[in-house]
């Protein structure tokens, strides 16, 4: 168990600080520093990392029954609609609100998921790790009142772009269609480690394998979206810069970063057992908010912010270690 808790954190701390780099690319607009990423992200990394680190992949494709397979790509389709539909919801409702509700309606549902398809533990276990996955929405919940009182301290001028039920609905249903990556894992995970073992590989290379159904096929959904931003823009030329090395470098290390983390996860499900998929994916993405608001802190991202909304902020953070703690000890139970 202990092994399995610990990949998970790592995962999480990898997810967290993987769009560090981005702080420092130039000449990019968002749409191209992003779309880069993820054309490397989804389509690079992942081909890359199966066919050089696993052998006889083409085989363990293809040992996927196709309903498994099917399920874990349109899974997948929907992830990767559900993390543009929050880049949306943040042009209504801002940063803040907007990663409040896409991360915990994520944690929440995705956390589930593994109970609907292999069944509920039991009674113990279940309600120890529920409510530890509760103690983390309610500090998601105070992160984003946090974020919130922050934008207001900074007097940001947001424009408004659509109204605030709008963003609410984008984000929430964003974060509904993203739980597909839960899905896609829970579903496939099994019999792609026995396809992989069956090859002669460790079984730390499942986590790898599962991870390309995922990343090719969400990056499809992916693609398309940023080809129309992009278009619709007129930002191709700015690829047309002195600086693309440069951020195509910082690019690459992001995509590295968050398929680690991603692989990471899955391995870490797969060692925290039955109840592995929960537990993991609750551990996962909470630990990732928590670094990710730690490195804003380190970043001076909040050095403007008034105290009441740090200690909103830090009341926040608190509530997310001390839930994951619950939910770690549940599946110990």
């Amino acid at each position: 168990m202990i092994e399995g808790i610990l990949w998970a954190v790592l995962a999480g701390l990898m997810l967290g600080l993987y769009a560090l780099p981005e702080k420092f690319t130039k000449d990019f607009e968002f749409e191209n520093t992003w779309s880069l990423f993820f054309a490397i992200n989804t389509f690079v990394v992942p081909n890359v990392a199966a066919f050089l680190l696993i052998d006889g992949f083409s085989e363990v494709l293809a040992a996927i029954p196709m309903g498994i397979l099917i399920g874990m790509v349109v899974a997948s389709l929907l992830w990767g609609i559900g993390v543009m539909m929050w880049g949306k919801a943040i042009n209504h409702i801002g940063l803040s609100l907007g990663f409040s509700l896409f991360i915990g309606t994520i944690i929440l549902v995705g956390s589930l998921i593994p109970f609907v398809i292999n069944g509920l533990p039991e009674r113990p276990v279940f309600a120890t790790i529920m409510g530890g996955i509760f103690v983390v929405l309610v500090g998601v919940v105070a992160n984003g009142k946090a974020g919130i009182m922050r934008q207001a301290d900074e007097q940001v001028n947001q424009e408004k772009k659509g109204s605030m039920a709008t963003g609410i609905l984008i984000a929430v249903v964003g974060g509904l269609l993203a739980t597909g990556f839960s899905y896609a894992n829970t579903v496939g995970g099994a019999v792609i480690h026995e396809a992989v073992i069956a090859q002669g590989n460790p079984e730390w290379m499942s986590a790898v394998a599962v991870m390309y159904v995922i990343y090719m096929a969400g990056g499809v959904a992916i693609a398309v979206y940023f080809i129309q931003q992009l278009t619709a823009k007129k930002l191709w030329s700015k690829f047309n810069s002195p600086s693309f090395g440069r951020n195509a470098g910082l690019a690459t290390v992001m995509g590295i970063l968050n398929f680690a983390a991603s692989a990471g996860f899955a391995y870490a499900a797969f060692k925290l057992g039955s109840t592995g998929g929960t537990v993991g994916y609750a551990i996962f993405n909470t630990v990732s908010v928590a670094v990710a608001i730690v490195s804003g802190l380190i970043t001076k991202e909040w050095i403007n912010a008034s105290s009441k909304s740090k200690n909103a902020l830090y009341l926040g953070l608190i509530c997310m270690i001390l839930g994951i703690v619950i939910v770690a000890i549940g599946n110990g139970l």
